[in-house]
């Protein structure tokens, strides 16, 4: 799926769709922790990974706008250092007219009112006036894998972006993750639109039923349950 695709695609769906997928197809739920948020509220982003592990310097940024194409997303890791900034707007605006589709950085921005003004997406942890406090030896692999909370990101990951933060999937799964998330999509509407009808949840879903068999059978999950009768909520 090339980038085009992938934010078409993923312009009817959010992460928590891809994320409900991977659950289905049995894939890790790599989520970005909580504090990665948008810079601008609404923004969204999905594109290859572009990862970059920052050491006070912003050569490593140049040096992967140099390889990356276009609909790539940065992938800044810092660590989650909260004394120092890493991406400004300079970079932002390096970064939207070398092509690529956002950055996502492990870490805090700053220049907020220009980056808002750019209008490329950015989530991060948050801003902080100031720039790198230090110049630390740079990784020989600096340029080949960023970690982002408990997981380590490669040229061979999509990240996507949305308000419920930043999700980051196999390349190699992504067609498979898009068509499951369309359908839980999907069937989370036609579930809601009866909702609205007045068939609440509890009727759809069954779920007097589940209570009575849960007294027969303790073990019973309520996703079992819920594949039992082609129920489609992730819970």
């Amino acid at each position: 799926m090339d980038h085009r695709d992938l934010r078409r695609r993923f312009e009817t769906l959010t992460t928590a769709h891809l994320a409900d997928a991977c659950i289905r197809a049995q894939i890790p739920v790599r989520c970005a922790p909580a504090p990665v948020r948008a810079v601008v509220p609404g923004d969204r982003l999905a594109g290859a990974v572009r990862p970059a592990r920052h050491a006070g310097s912003v050569d490593v940024f140049l040096e992967a706008f140099e390889s990356a194409a276009p609909g790539d997303v940065l992938v800044v890791d810092n660590g989650a250092r909260l004394d120092e900034s890493c991406v400004g707007d300079l970079v932002v605006l390096e970064a939207k007219a070398a092509g690529l589709g956002g950055i996502v950085i492990w870490g805090l921005h700053r220049d907020t009112a220009d980056i808002r003004a750019i209008g490329l997406p950015v989530f991060s942890m948050g801003a902080i006036p100031t720039g790198p406090q230090r110049l630390d030896p740079r990784a020989e692999d600096a340029l080949g894998s960023a970690t982002v909370g408990d997981w380590a990101v490669t040229g061979q990951d999509v990240v996507l972006g949305d308000d419920d933060g930043v999700l980051f999937i196999p390349s190699t799964r992504t067609e498979e993750l898009f068509a499951l998330a369309e359908t839980i999509r999907d069937t989370e509407r036609r579930q809601a639109e009866r909702i609205a009808a007045g068939t609440s949840l509890r009727e759809q879903v069954r779920f007097e039923a589940f209570l009575d068999q849960r007294r027969r059978t303790p073990s019973l999950s309520f996703r079992d349950h819920l594949r039992a009768v082609g129920g489609e909520i992730e819970v």
